[in-house]
């Protein structure tokens, strides 16, 4: 019997390498999408998109028949088949999932994949109010609700949204996309809860002065108030690190009968202040807030005209980090021309 030379087996040896490398590129291809297309009213679906297109009622589901082959999208980076009712995406790392309805037509407004939000990552999913949708993408979240249409939630503003409970908070569903605002250099975005605008701004000047927490990045939100004595409250809070901060800052508009009767009933001024712009009670302690609510009262005693304006200001602004201090402190006529409202550190 004939034994292979010391050559014949390097060759062997690497035959078999070369074969096991084939073998594993071939279960990689057998993977990908295309592979075993199956011909579905004439056109081919094969792979993790036929699966998810079968898991969705195949031709007799939402989708109805593809109306084109398996294709690649223009990045390189995914496949799709489009249907009568929709689409599937997928790529090996999102998977494949469907897109449809308003989510769909407001993803393909928005430029399909190569926008901002990417791939889907998760299939559509109804809200706790059975009424809403959401579908979560690479770069946020598109949501939909009959009333309100589909806008995409993302970055700052979608984080803050979401540590008040989402469409299910006092700020509701999102009315708008995010739109530009010079006054900020940032973007707002309007909801539907409480008329509530929400914002982000990598930082800016408000005028005289840097605002005193947006100096670096803050996010915030805001609400036409419309009571008695408060026109408007808006919430800015500090981004420090990476991660919304604790640092507030409330500014209070009042209306003329604010300016003039305001002091009369600080628990009510306290609850027109925050009847439609939520009190930022999560990030802040009892003793942050009894020096809020000192600071809102000496703006509301001491809002009287002296020549210039009111002493108090033209909007009373609250400091979250300013420490709690005694009552004699914060109204004492004498001193309030010296701390105006706003001091950082007791007397």
């Amino acid at each position: 019997m004939r034994t292979l030379s010391r050559p014949s087996r390097r060759r062997s040896a690497l035959f078999k390498g070369m074969a096991a490398a084939l073998t594993a590129l071939a279960c990689l291809v057998v993977q990908a999408p295309s592979a075993a297309a199956d011909d579905v009213c004439g056109q081919k679906v094969g792979g993790d998109i036929l699966i998810k297109y079968q898991e969705t009622g195949g031709e007799g589901g939402p989708l109805g028949c593809p109306t084109t082959d398996e294709m690649t999208t223009p990045d390189g980076r995914g496949r799709y088949n489009h249907f009568v009712g929709g689409s599937i995406y997928w790529t090996p790392e999102t998977k494949a999932h469907p897109v449809w309805g308003a989510v769909r037509a407001k993803w393909e407004a928005m430029g399909w994949e190569s926008s901002k939000l990417g791939y889907p990552v998760a299939d559509e999913l109804t809200n706790a109010d059975g009424t809403g949708k959401r579908q979560q993408f690479e770069g946020g979240t598109l949501y939909w609700h009959p009333s309100y249409g589909a806008h995409p939630v993302w970055g700052r503003i979608g984080e803050m949204w979401s540590q008040f409970g989402w469409e299910g908070s006092y700020f509701g569903y999102p009315l708008t996309d995010e739109y530009p605002v010079a006054e900020i250099k940032g973007v707002m975005q309007d909801f539907s809860g409480r008329d509530a605008t929400l914002w982000w701004s990598p930082g800016f000047d408000n005028g005289d002065t840097n605002h005193p927490v947006c100096k670096g990045e803050c996010v915030g939100y805001k609400s036409p108030t419309n009571t008695e004595w408060v026109k408007k409250t808006e919430i800015a809070r500090a981004v420090e690190g990476g991660t919304i901060s604790g640092n507030v800052d409330i500014s209070v508009i009042p209306t003329a009968a604010g300016f003039d009767d305001a002091d009369t009933s600080y628990d009510r001024l306290w609850d027109q202040s925050f009847s439609k712009a939520p009190y930022p009670d999560k990030w802040l302690n009892a003793e942050q807030g009894s020096s809020l609510y000192k600071q809102l009262a000496c703006h509301a005693r001491y809002s009287y005209d002296l020549g210039g304006g009111p002493l108090s200001g033209d909007s009373w602004d609250l400091e979250g980090w300013a420490p709690d201090v005694s009552w004699d402190y914060a109204m004492n006529p004498v001193l309030v021309p010296t701390h105006l409202c706003n001091w950082y550190e007791p007397a």
